[in-house]
């Protein structure tokens, strides 16, 4: 049997988000309820990945608001919570 070896190497810097939350979206009215995800970059812009769909980008806003309005339209409902990026090690 081959041996492959998982420890981490010293010499990779560790990855840095370029998102600086997550949000889950569903809509309620499917069985299963069907998702969205809703990326906030540090920039301010917003991108709604399609999870189902290899994380396919199918929409971008410039604001949260532009974004939230777009899935609200849809009918789609946040589920409670968010999670934010990790801030990067020192």
């Amino acid at each position: 049997m081959q041996e492959t070896d998982t420890t981490s190497s010293q010499d990779l810097a560790p990855a840095k988000p370029d998102w600086d939350f997550l949000e889950v979206w569903i809509d309620p009215f499917l069985s299963p309820p069907y998702i969205l995800l809703l990326l906030g970059e540090k920039t301010g812009t917003c991108r709604i990945h399609n999870p189902a769909e290899n994380h396919k980008l199918i929409f971008s806003s410039a604001t949260y608001q532009e974004a939230e309005t777009w899935l609200l339209e849809d009918e789609y409902e946040p589920l409670q919570g968010r999670l934010n990026a990790l801030p990067p090690p020192p």
